[in-house]
C-alpha cells in the first residue's frame, strides 16, 4: 500500500473579521494591532447608565469637549496591543536591570560624591510622588475615554508611570539611603519647592473632561518635566559628578522618547479632525503650560539655580516646537 503525501492550499474566503473588513475592505489582512483595537467598544444596548452618572451612558462621547467624526482615527504609531506592549517593556526592563546591576557590581554609587548625590535627590526622588499622580490620571482616560484606540494606549502609560514610580524609588535603594525616601515623602507634603506641582497634579485629580486631562498630563506636564528633570539635570549631573545617574534614568528618558509619538499623533488627529478641536486643543495647551510652568519653576529653581530661566525657555521652546508640528496654536 502506497501513501501520497501532497500539500493543498485552502484559501480563505475572507482575511480578516467583518467589523475590520469593513473598514479596510475584504482582502486586506489586518495586523494585530488593528484586530485588538478597532470599533471594540460597545457602542449601543446599553442596559442601564451609571448610577454615579446618570446623565451618561458607560460609554459616552460626551465626557469630552472633542468631538471626532471617527473616535478611531486616534490609533498609537508605535502599534501597541497588549502582547507587543508587554515584549517591549519587557526588553526596556532588562535593559535598565542591568543599568542598576553594573552600578552594583562596579561600586558607582557608593564612589559617588556625596555633594552629587545630595542634589540628585532632591530633585529626583519626590519625583515618584509625581509618577503615582500621573498614574492616577492616566487610569481615569483609560476608564473614561472613548474609543479602545486612545483607552488602552492610557491604560499602557498609566501602568509605565507605575514602573517610573519604581524605577525613581530605587534610585534611593541603589545608593542604599531608605531615609532618603523618607526625606522626599517629606518633602513632597511640605517642603515649599513642591507644593505647586503637587497643587497642580491634585487639581488634575478632579478633572472630568478626560481629553482635557490628557491634554494637561501627558503632553504638557510630562513635556517640559521629563526633559528637564531626567534630560537638562542628567546632563549637569554627569559634568559635575559622572554619568551614574544617567544610567539610573534611562528607563524614563526611552519611555518618554517613546511615549512623545503617541501623545503627538493623537493631538495632530484630533487637531486635524475640525477647527472646533483645534481651538479647543490651543486654548487647553495655553492655559495648562501657564500653569505647569509655575509649578515646576520652583523644583527647576532647586536644580539649576540661576540657570533656572535659561533652561526654563529651552523646554518651553521645545514644546511650543511639538505643538506647532501637530496643528495646535498657542
Amino acid at each position: 500500500m502506497q501513501i501520497d503525501l501532497r500539500t493543498v492550499t485552502i484559501k480563505p474566503l475572507r482575511q480578516t473579521f467583518g467589523h475590520l473588513a469593513r473598514r479596510m475592505g475584504a482582502d486586506k489582512p489586518a495586523s494585530r494591532y488593528m484586530e485588538a483595537t478597532m470599533d471594540l467598544m460597545p457602542v449601543e444596548n446599553f442596559h442601564y447608565r451609571p448610577t454615579w452618572e446618570p446623565q451618561h451612558e458607560i460609554f459616552d462621547a460626551t465626557r469630552t469637549r472633542i468631538k471626532m467624526k471617527d473616535w478611531y482615527a486616534l490609533k498609537d504609531p508605535r502599534q501597541y496591543y497588549y502582547g507587543a506592549w508587554v515584549q517591549a517593556r519587557g526588553r526596556m526592563q532588562e535593559t535598565a536591570e542591568g543599568d542598576f546591576d553594573l552600578v552594583d557590581e562596579l561600586g558607582l554609587a557608593a564612589a559617588y560624591p556625596a555633594e552629587g548625590r545630595q542634589a540628585a535627590f532632591a530633585v529626583f526622588l519626590p519625583l515618584r510622588h509625581v509618577a503615582w499622580a500621573a498614574n492616577i490620571n492616566d487610569s481615569f482616560i483609560a476608564a473614561y475615554g472613548y474609543g479602545i484606540a486612545i483607552t488602552q494606549a492610557a491604560c499602557y502609560a498609566c501602568m509605565d508611570q507605575l514602573g517610573v514610580a519604581q524605577y525613581v524609588t530605587r534610585l534611593g535603594m541603589a545608593f542604599g539611603d531608605l531615609d532618603a525616601l523618607t526625606a522626599a515623602k517629606d518633602a513632597w507634603l511640605h517642603a515649599p519647592e513642591w507644593q505647586e506641582l503637587r497643587r497642580f497634579l491634585e487639581d488634575l485629580m478632579v478633572e472630568k473632561d478626560w481629553f482635557e486631562l490628557l491634554v494637561a498630563q501627558d503632553f504638557v506636564l510630562n513635556g517640559l518635566l521629563f526633559p528637564l528633570v531626567y534630560g537638562r539635570f542628567n546632563e549637569k549631573l554627569n559634568a559635575s559628578y559622572g554619568p551614574v545617574f544617567s544610567m539610573l534614568t534611562r528607563f524614563q528618558r526611552e519611555w518618554h522618547a517613546e511615549t512623545v509619538k503617541w501623545i503627538d499623533s493623537v493631538l495632530k488627529a484630533a487637531a486635524a479632525d475640525n477647527p472646533s478641536n483645534q481651538a479647543q486643543l490651543g486654548a487647553w495647551v495655553e492655559h495648562w503650560r501657564a500653569r505647569a510652568l509655575k509649578a515646576i519653576a520652583p523644583v527647576a529653581s532647586l536644580a539649576f539655580a540661576e540657570q533656572t530661566g535659561v533652561v526654563l525657555q529651552e523646554i518651553v521652546d521645545q514644546l511650543n516646537a511639538r505643538a506647532a508640528k501637530v496643528g495646535i496654536a498657542s
